[in-house]
């Protein structure tokens, strides 16, 4: 049956971010609660929650104007709407019996066939049915989604042998394809997979903390980046998932669990961390906070776990921590200390739990991995964790404990639980034989094309790969997947590899699996530059990232870019340059450069002018483009997804949008390759722009920004740059008209500007040292008009040249001795040798 519109029983932050998230994906959806409990208003909590959808950060919405998809009720006054639903999906509190009457109501108001889903965390699926009407167990599973539903990709589904396969295949492509899950199969016990193993794992990183004597912050160092973890570690996890929840689950799982499970046999307690939910102290989501606190003056405090009481929090600098960096999980797991006696006892006792439960709990280890991969954002699931370590040396150092080994262990010993056959990737199965992985259908992955495959052309930047049917595809992997002269070079090879379209190839798409599309322009090789005076290397890569991107734009085959996450400064260029993008709704675009002091470079400037140009909504006239465009770039706008991203012209509004990133690649090679039929380039926009009247009247808006202490001295003089270019130069006015080629080389002119004022060289150092942005303090007596023509004040190469009258190159060696360890991530700087 077809899913046209849903209902979502419960307005609570779970079950308001699960309508939000299906108003995402475009469906109309009625959101009911209980009635309020005073007032006229029956519908006010209900209500409250769409109020709160608007306001929470992140944003439950996509887009702002989602909202208007969700209407608000309450179940004793507005049941009736449960007819028009195709999916009912109950989020109400964990108490069986709070949700035995809730769904009695449901089923006396649905229409016949439709699906009635629980998102359960803890509660079996038979024991949610029992007692409940024949026609409800038919259409009854349980989707779980994980918090917040937006961003996490995980959705556990349970079903039952009432259910009707043909139907739990069609909402399996619904949560799939529609909702953007990764919609893993769970078996019908408690706690499902992620809270099973997860909340294993949180005991027994707290239990561990105390038995240790560690502080939160050293555990949390050792529970998230060695490990591959989220750097929120445990206690920072739990802040964000709260305090309060865990109870309940632990509950929950206790009365399900036998008495001799280990987390039964796990469960401590621990009198600060009950004193803690008592007081209120729960976490993020209250202004109290949770085990990570920061007071009004903005001090950020942590909890000891001894005495409760705050203390400042101290940055945790370990042995162990460095040891993962060098040597990987093996370094962390053999640090003689503490340190790593605590991470090697938390994960044994976690990844020996999944091993003995794995096939009780769900079909197969790659179920297992992929939900805590993509449930709690671990890099490695547990299996491909002992992969990393290795099966021999985990049981080995088991047996050396005195443990028991698993039997499912012992199954791989002298093996992986991963392999590669045929360029396939297989699995260990519950026999101990291999099986092939199996993907959901029309999902590719790129890492899976890389398995059976070599590049067509690869350098230390980027690859090229051939991804069946006459589709190329790009793929950077550089750190942040910054943009450098390889990945350029690497572009031209592409069209000089696709040609003419006609060939053997007929299509670009330009694709990573990393967790951004690309972070910009790799800015290291262009400060290096500065630092010796030697700008012309830097307009020479501007240049070349000029005409890459503007022979990208015009290639006579289409490029399809499929980007996921972060794309911005020249990673954003490259979509805006590209024939047609198919986003991952979770693509976060933007033109980030005034940041750090420069403009766009490669061709941003013009293209975001020549779309607001071309858009016939915008009032007629010269300036009403120019001042859309300036107002995004000289503000840095970040879409916060890909439907933001088309209102500030990121994309266009025919680009595509793809909800499960894992079907990201196969959606962009069937848009490649439905251009490709009948492909035509676009064609060169010449534009008539205001000049420098328009130039002033954007001035005045600025200067009342400065005035009221919102802009920089120094963000006034790098908005007047953008402003020159958006506004098209002296020579622009009535009756003139520029070409795109003039606007690049106005971008190249002002950008090399920026380049050339030590202000922006102070921008980006202070970026690369502290990783936030330098806020220039204002400068007192300085009009606005002062600052636009005021000379250049003295950067750190001009400071050494005065000081010690030395020459270039020398000024050179030494500011890159002092500042090096700065640019690099080695611990050792590296000279830099200056090219005569």
């Amino acid at each position: 049956m077809a899913i046209k519109k849903i209902a979502v029983i419960g307005a609570g932050v779970m079950g308001a971010g699960i309508a939000a998230q299906a108003a995402n994906a475009g469906y109309d959806v009625e959101l009911l609660d209980r009635p309020a409990p005073s007032g006229a208003n029956r519908s006010a909590i209900a209500e409250g929650a769409l109020e709160k959808l608007l306001k929470t950060k992140p944003a439950p919405l996509m887009h702002p104007k989602n909202i208007k998809k969700i209407r608000a009720g309450n179940m004793e006054d507005d049941a009736a709407r449960l007819k028009e639903c195709d999916l009912i999906i109950e989020a109400v509190f964990e108490d069986p019996k709070v949700k035995f009457d809730i769904f009695q109501k449901i089923d006396a108001n649905r229409k016949e066939g439709s699906i009635v889903a629980s998102n359960t965390s803890t509660i079996p699926l038979h024991d949610l049915i029992n007692g409940q009407s024949e026609a409800l167990k038919k259409d009854f599973v349980i989707t779980h989604f994980f918090n917040p539903p937006r961003y996490m990709q995980l959705l556990e589904l349970i079903t039952s042998e009432y259910n009707d396969q043909g139907k739990v295949a069609e909402l399996t492509q619904f949560l799939d394809e529609k909702m953007g899950k990764g919609v893993i199969p769970c078996n019908d016990t408690p706690g499902f997979i992620g809270n099973r193993i997860g909340t294993f794992w949180m005991q027994c990183a707290i239990n561990e903390a105390y038995n240790k004597n560690l502080t939160i912050e050293e555990a949390d160092a050792l529970m998230g980046k060695p490990l591959g973890i989220p750097k929120t570690g445990v206690f920072g996890l739990l802040d964000v998932v709260g305090l309060d929840l865990i109870p309940h689950i632990s509950k929950s799982l206790i009365s399900k669990l036998p008495v001799d499970d280990g987390y039964c046999k796990g469960t401590v307690a621990h009198p600060v961390i009950d004193k803690m939910i008592a007081d209120g102290f729960t976490g993020r989501k209250t202004k109290a906070g949770g085990f990570y606190r920061r007071t009004e003056a903005k001090e950020d405090l942590s909890v000891d776990l001894n005495t409760g009481k705050t203390r400042p929090k101290k940055k945790s600098k370990l042995r162990a921590v460095s040891n993962a960096e060098k040597k990987g999980i093996r370094g962390l797991l053999d640090t003689k200390d503490k340190n790593g006696e605590y991470a090697w006892s938390v994960m044994k006792q976690t990844l020996c739990y999944a091993a003995e439960h794995v096939h009780t709990i769900t079909g197969n280890i790659t179920n297992l991995d992929q939900a805590m991969k993509l449930g709690y954002g671990w890099k490695y699931g547990p299996f491909e964790m002992i992969d990393k370590m290795g099966t021999d040396y985990f049981i080995k150092r088991l047996k050396a404990d005195g443990d028991t080994v698993p039997a499912f262990l012992q199954k791989a010993a002298g093996r992986t639980f991963y392999s590669v056959a045929n360029g396939k990737q297989q699995f260990l199965n519950k026999d101990g034989n291999y099986e092939e992985v199996q993907r959901p259908p029309g999902v590719l992955l790129l890492s899976d094309v890389k398995l059976a495959a070599k590049p067509v052309k690869k350098n230390a930047s980027a690859s090229l790969w051939d991804i069946g049917d006459g589709v190329l595809c790009l793929e950077f992997h550089t750190p942040g997947n910054t943009l450098d002269k390889k990945i350029l070079k690497m572009i031209n090879h592409a069209c000089d590899t696709i040609g003419d379209g006609k060939g053997k190839y007929k299509a670009l798409v330009i694709h990573n699996e990393g967790e951004n599309f690309s972070a910009g322009a790799n800015l290291k090789a262009a400060v290096a530059a500065v630092k010796a005076k030697q700008y012309w290397l830097v307009e020479r890569l501007v240049k070349l990232g000029q005409n890459t991107l503007k022979r990208l734009k015009y290639a006579p085959f289409p490029v399809v870019s499929a980007p996921s996450g972060p794309a911005l400064g020249g990673g954003c260029e490259i979509l805006l340059n590209s024939s047609r993008v198919q986003a991952h709704a979770e693509t976060y675009a933007g033109l980030v450069e005034v940041g750090v002091g420069l403009l766009p470079g490669w061709g941003g400037c013009t293209e975001m002018l020549t779309r607001a140009k071309q858009n016939k909504r915008l009032p007629g006239g010269p300036l009403p483009a120019v001042a859309t465009v300036f107002e995004t770039i000289s503000t840095g706008k970040v879409a916060t997804s890909a439907f933001e991203a088309k209102d500030l012209y990121f994309l266009r509004q025919t680009d595509g949008v793809t909800m499960n990133k894992s079907r990201l690649l196969a959606d962009a090679k069937a848009q490649a390759l439905e251009m490709a039929k009948n492909f035509t380039p676009e064609k060169p926009f010449d534009m008539e722009l205001p000049g420098p009247a328009g130039l002033a009247a954007i001035d005045l808006a600025v200067d009342g920004f400065y005035l009221k202490g919102a802009a920089t001295p120094y963000d006034v003089v790098v908005s007047e740059r953008v402003a020159k270019v958006l506004t098209g130069g002296d020579d622009a006015g009535p009756g003139v008209k520029l070409s795109q080629d003039d606007l690049r080389a106005l971008e190249r002119k002002h950008f090399m500007a920026s380049v050339r004022d030590s202000r922006s060289f102070d921008r980006i150092m202070h970026i690369f040292r502290t990783k936030k942005p330098l806020r220039e303090k204002p400068i007192a007596g300085k009009k606005p008009a002062d600052l636009r023509t005021e000379a250049d004040r003295p950067g750190v190469l001009t400071r050494t040249l005065e000081r010690g009258k030395k020459t270039a190159r020398q000024a050179f060696k030494a500011v890159c001795a002092n500042d090096n360890r700065h640019l690099c991530k080695s611990k050792k700087p590296k000279a830099h040798k200056p090219k005569p």
